[in-house]
C-alpha cells in the first residue's frame, strides 16, 4: 500500500475489474469495426491527461490497424469544478479528414469538454466520431452533446457523483498513477 492509497476514502473499481472491462470494449470495437466493410482504419484520439492509461490498455485489446494521436482540452486546471468553457490547449498531428475518429477520455460529466471535440473534429472533416470513456457520470450532465457520422458512445462504468482519482484521473496532477479508480478523501481537495 502507498501512502497516496490512504488518500481515498474508497476503491470503486479494482485493476482487476477496470481490465476485464476495457478488454470488453476492445472486443466491442474490434467487432463494430471488423464488420463494418471499412477499410479505413480508425484514429484513436487520447484526451490528454487523464486518458493516457486508458488508451494504452485499450489499443492493446484492438485487433486491425489504427492510428493513434492526442489533443489536449483544458477545463479543470487544479481545481474540481469544470470551468465550463474547455479550449483545445495541444491540437493533433494526423490528419483526421474523412477518418473515423474514436475520442477516448477517462470521464464524461458536464458534456462540455467532450462537446468541443467533437466540433473540433466535425471542423477537422472527420467522416464520423465516435466516443470511448471509461466512466460517465450522467448526473453532472450539462450539455447534451451528438456524435458524428455512423459514432458510437461506448463507456465503462457508470460513475457516481464522487471526486474520483486513479487509473490516469488525477487530482492537481497527483494520483494518476494508482492502478484502480477511488473516491478522494475531501480533506485531499477542499482545502
Amino acid at each position: 500500500m502507498s501512502s497516496l492509497d490512504k488518500h481515498t476514502e474508497k476503491v470503486l473499481f479494482s485493476d482487476k475489474v477496470i481490465a476485464y472491462r476495457v478488454a470488453q470494449i476492445g472486443a466491442e470495437i474490434t467487432s463494430q469495426f471488423s464488420t463494418s466493410g471499412d477499410s479505413e482504419p480508425p484514429v484513436f484520439v487520447g484526451v490528454a491527461t487523464g486518458a493516457c492509461l486508458f488508451l494504452a490498455d485499450l489499443v492493446r485489446q484492438i485487433h486491425f490497424p489504427i492510428s493513434i494521436d492526442f489533443i489536449r482540452a483544458d477545463s479543470y486546471g487544479s481545481g474540481t469544478v469544470s470551468s465550463g468553457s474547455p479550449k483545445i490547449s495541444f491540437d493533433l498531428k494526423l490528419d483526421v479528414t474523412n477518418k473515423h475518429v474514436i475520442l477516448v477520455e477517462d470521464i464524461v460529466d458536464t458534456g462540455n469538454t467532450i462537446s468541443c471535440l467533437i466540433e473540433h473534429m466535425k471542423l477537422k472533416k472527420a467522416s464520423s466520431v465516435s466516443v470511448c470513456t471509461l466512466l460517465d457520470k450522467p448526473a453532472k450532465r450539462k450539455v447534451h452533446f451528438e456524435l458524428v457520422g455512423d459514432g458510437k458512445f461506448y463507456s465503462g462504468f457508470e460513475c457516481p457523483d464522487e471526486f474520483v482519482v486513479g487509473y490516469g484521473m488525477d487530482f492537481a496532477e497527483q494520483y494518476r498513477h494508482l492502478s484502480y479508480i477511488g473516491v478522494l478523501k475531501p480533506e485531499y481537495y477542499m482545502k
